[in-house]
């Protein structure tokens, strides 16, 4: 049992818990059992134990070795900062061997990973802090700035120690060296908690996650194995954050399961450069937004990618019209799905020799996932409503009065607005809430409206989603400027670089707008909806 029982007091009661589905041959809640034991571990039993897991330009680890630093790494935290079983650890960095490395020991070691995007804020990371009381954290040297920023503001964050360090100074790898690399059991049970997963919501306000190693390893059984179906010779690449669940899954732990490799490209990713790593590391499984594909798409030809055969596409709505762009360029048919953090990943999806254009596909097996009205009630074919699923993963949020509407009669409700046809084959509408999706990226209208509203020129302001061609959404903004401010060009640039100062540069509004007033009801509550009518319009 962790020692350190945070989290679990801040489970929500049982009565709110979704219905969680059995695969069948996934551990009992009661049972020991690590997931990263599991994957690494199992590994030796494999032909691919000496087989390279990860990858990039100057270095290549097999599994057996990688299984040798992820101890090194254990030690370190369990004898050296002395953490308990149970205690949260937020991991902050890019996609990279280093960040794998931590997040793998971090679970191992019966801890609760807390990965954050790289590009937050001291503000944003302030909330995850607020919420997930770690007490370590272990960041990449190069964004160690705004980490610090945030630790001054919330002593429960008692250490900070990088990784990927560029110097001889302490860090992570350098403690680990002196360390044995032999195995230090630790006891985990199959329900104890192993991550939270921070998404945030339309009022701003960061949610987390909670996921078990029994859960995640069942989320390790079900897509990757029943759709995707990644085998041990390929080598996986993306451009997914290990901090959300779908590159974590995507780019680290699927491969896993398969005994395959993951290449970890050094340096920014433009949609050039993306298809320049992929033919010369000869990448086979792709995974990124639609976005991404459309831009990639103008730098490939017939013959560019020819070890390519897999190309994974989620985190916003795949259009026919990439889909098809792709598929002229590479000859290659996009497997779309779609997931949710609360869920862990994508629990929705058909491989592309059984997709219907337009669709997402069928529920994954070992899921169940209907659509349903208002009232809970599941509608007819070919009617709109709300997606409702459920399977070995679910929503269980901490301390958090939302769980009561994610979760409603043991169902979850990720807040999309589906259909489905006769055929099983569902097709996504919409979001049902206010969320932005734009690049991939989940943005909330709130969040960027506090930032906005926080400098002196803004009286009031409207943030909302607007359809965008490449990006299938941008952020726009609709301000109302305090008296003595003029809307032009200069004052566009200023609000946009304030945002940008204060969240993560993605969240900034793209397209500005200065209004008088913004449309409200007798009560004073804001109508987004009807500024959304009126880009529509």
């Amino acid at each position: 049992m962790p020692t350190d029982r945070f989290v679990y007091s801040q489970l929500p009661p049982r009565s709110e818990w979704p219905v969680f589905l059995t695969l069948g041959h996934e551990p009992q809640p009661e049972h020991a059992f690590n997931l990263v034991d599991q994957l690494l571990q199992g590994s030796l039993q494999q032909p691919w134990a000496d087989r390279p897991l990860f990858r990039s330009s100057s270095h290549t680890w097999t599994y057996r070795e990688v299984i040798a630093l992820v101890n090194q790494r254990v030690r370190v935290l369990v004898h050296d900062l002395q953490l308990q079983p149970g205690n949260r650890v937020l991991i902050r960095g890019g996609n990279s061997m280093g960040f794998a490395l931590a997040w793998l020991a971090v679970v191992k070691a019966g801890l609760i990973a807390v990965a954050t995007m790289p590009m937050l804020r001291a503000k944003e990371l302030g909330d995850v802090i607020s919420q997930a009381q770690p007490v370590l954290a272990l960041c990449d040297q190069r964004l160690l700035d705004e980490l610090l920023i945030a630790q001054s503001q919330y002593p429960v964050l008692k250490q900070v120690m990088c990784f990927d360090q560029t110097d001889d100074t302490d860090s992570l790898e350098l403690r680990s060296a002196s360390h044995s690399a032999d195995d230090l059991p630790i006891v985990t049970f199959a329900d104890d908690i192993a991550l939270l997963a921070f998404t945030s919501g339309t009022t701003g306000k960061p949610k987390a996650a909670c996921h078990s190693h029994r859960q995640v390893w069942a989320a390790c059984q079900a897509w990757p194995t029943q759709v995707l179906q990644a085998r041990s010779d390929d080598l996986v690449i993306g451009t997914p954050p290990l901090a959300f669940t779908f590159g974590l899954g995507g780019l680290l732990l699927f491969p896993m399961v398969a005994g395959a490799s993951v290449f970890f490209p050094e340096g920014t990713l433009t949609a050039e450069r993306m298809v320049e790593v992929m033919a010369q590391a000869k990448c086979t499984v792709c995974y990124t937004a639609p976005t991404f594909y459309r831009q990639m798409a103008a730098f490939v030809q017939p013959t560019t990618l020819p070890d390519l055969r897999l190309c994974v596409s989620a985190g916003e709505a795949l259009p026919v019209a990439t889909r098809r762009l792709w598929f002229e360029h590479t000859g290659i048919k996009l497997l779309d799905g779609i997931g949710a953090t609360e869920m862990f990943h994508i629990f929705i999806s058909s491989p592309p020799s059984s997709a219907k254009p337009g669709s997402l596909g069928k529920v994954v097996p070992g899921y169940e996932a209907c659509v349903m009205d208002e009232h809970g009630h599941e509608v007819a074919r070919g009617v709109a409503g709300r997606l409702a699923v459920r399977g070995p993963t679910g929503c269980r949020y901490l301390n958090d009065a939302r769980q009561s509407t994610y979760v409603q009669a043991g169902w979850n409700f990720p807040g999309d607005t589906v259909s489905q046809d006769a055929d099983g084959y569902f097709f996504y509408h919409a979001r049902s809430d206010d969320m932005i999706v734009s690049s991939g990226y989940n943005i909330s209208g709130p969040e960027v409206e506090d930032a906005l509203l926080s400098h002196t020129a803004v009286a009031q302001c409207a943030v909302i989603g607007k359809p965008d061609t490449d990006r299938g959404m941008l952020v726009q903004a609709f301000c109302v400027l305090a008296p003595g401010h003029a809307g032009n060009t200069d004052m566009v640039k200023a609000l946009q670089d304030h945002v940008k100062q204060h969240l993560a540069p993605y969240k900034y509004p793209r397209d500005i707008v200065f209004v008088d007033s913004l449309p409200r009801t007798a009560t004073g509550k804001l109508q987004r909806y009807r500024l959304r009518q009126n880009t529509a319009s």
